[in-house]
């Protein structure tokens, strides 16, 4: 049995590749739960054991303790000195700003479950609305389909992408689940997604529709 001592005074917060794990799947864990419930909150709570048992919804101490430690050893969670809080920015401003980030052609643009863009950048309307009702078709044979890929061919992702005679994605598409909403981001070109502001992007949407109640 391993010894786990917690690192005081540490503020808890997502990785990008943690947020990702947690939402580009509706699978549950205890690490997604640990992290889904961090990325629920107004700012970076800091680590106690009682606050680690609530957010990964474990009683036990050595399994909190065991989640904890998988999702430091795998980098979807960081300690920091001081916290983090939420923007709380109307969506329609901060949004777009996020979304430059997260591509390297900074075209991107997020949608929702009916194929709809709540927010776009580098794209005309013209074509974001077109993307975006494509991505709730692509989203909605994934699942449709997900036997087979998951079970049959052990391919254990949501995402789609047009790519080129190389198979370079010239546009790719990502579902994000976010309690009991889908939505999906569509990039153009290679996905940054290990920038800060996907975190951010995450952490935005989880408040506003994963919370209590949403």
């Amino acid at each position: 049995m391993k010894e786990y001592v917690l690192t005081e005074h540490l503020y808890l917060h997502p990785t990008p590749g943690g947020a990702y794990h947690a939402v580009t799947t509706e699978a549950h864990t205890p690490t997604r739960q640990l992290i889904r419930a961090l990325l629920q909150m107004e700012s970076s709570p800091v680590l106690t054991l009682a606050g680690l048992k609530d957010w990964s919804a474990l009683e036990d101490t050595e399994k909190a303790y065991a989640a904890l430690h998988r999702a430091q050893e795998t980098k979807w969670l960081q300690g920091l000195q001081t916290p983090l809080k939420c923007p709380d920015q109307p969506l329609s401003e901060i949004l777009p700003g996020l979304l430059s980030q997260l591509s390297s052609q900074a075209k991107v643009l997020l949608a929702d479950s009916q194929g709809f863009y709540l927010a776009t950048h580098g794209f005309p309307h013209e074509v974001a609305e077109e993307l975006s009702a494509l991505s709730a078709e692509l989203a909605n044979l994934h699942e449709r389909r997900s036997g087979l890929l998951l079970n049959n061919l052990g391919l254990n992702s949501s995402a789609w992408s047009i790519v080129d005679s190389a198979g370079n994605s010239k546009v790719g598409f990502w579902p994000l689940y976010l309690g009991k909403e889908r939505f999906v981001l569509v990039a153009a070109g290679m996905p940054r997604f290990n920038h800060p502001d996907f975190v951010t992007l995450v952490w935005i949407l989880s408040r506003r529709y994963a919370g209590v109640g949403a």
